[in-house]
């Protein structure tokens, strides 16, 4: 079991400009933690930011919702978490990063145990939330030797951890929890597995 946690990610100022990017993107409804007896199950909403062999993103792109547009500049998002990985994580710079999007949980959310790759896979997972307490919840459960382990969303915090471990996200009592997801391994091997989970 490989389960690396790591706090003080980003710089504050980082922290922020991901913060405010996870809530002033938009969203969409269709992809599933697992597929049981060839039915998938969705939960959650997710941005995608990139997946394998798109372009790089662009910088100032507008959302709607609301009544009114934002103004969200994935091309920053994309290009704080490359750097900051491949600077604090140099092993990563062998896989490609094929794919990195934003979770969005509803209070009371039930996700479902999932894994995300095989043994030569990784997922980091980052929590921009801007507070936290132990009674809000919202740790990322994992299920290991039938042992529930857990981190806590503390903010500014990055786990990485082996892409086939099973694990869920657990939702906050009070608000959405976003939290960042960047995968690394094969991106063709990637592109073909994502599509049997979207609903």
């Amino acid at each position: 079991m490989s389960i690396n946690v790591h706090d003080n990610f980003l710089t504050p100022e980082e922290h922020q400009f991901v913060f405010n990017y996870c809530k002033n993107a938009s969203y969409f409804y269709g992809e599933s933690d697992n597929e049981r007896q060839g039915e998938a199950f969705c939960t959650g909403l997710v941005h995608e930011v990139y997946f394998a062999d798109d372009k790089i993103p662009e910088e100032n792109t507008q959302v709607f919702g609301g009544g009114h547009s934002k103004t969200i500049n994935p091309k920053k998002f994309y290009n704080i978490f490359v750097d900051k990985i491949e600077d604090k994580f140099p092993q990563m710079k062998k896989l490609d990063m094929y794919r990195m999007y934003v979770n969005c949980f509803a209070p009371s959310e039930q996700p479902y145990f999932h894994t995300d790759g095989s043994d030569d896979e990784y997922t980091f997972l980052y929590y921009p939330n801007m507070d936290w307490d132990v009674d809000r919840g919202g740790e990322t459960q994992f299920f290991v030797d039938n042992t529930f382990y857990g981190v806590v969303p503390t903010p500014n915090r990055i786990v990485l951890f082996d892409a086939s471990l099973l694990h869920k996200a657990t939702s906050f009592r009070d608000r959405h929890r976003f939290t960042v997801a960047i995968k690394y391994g094969i991106a063709w091997h990637n592109s073909l597995i994502l599509l049997d989970y979207l609903c």
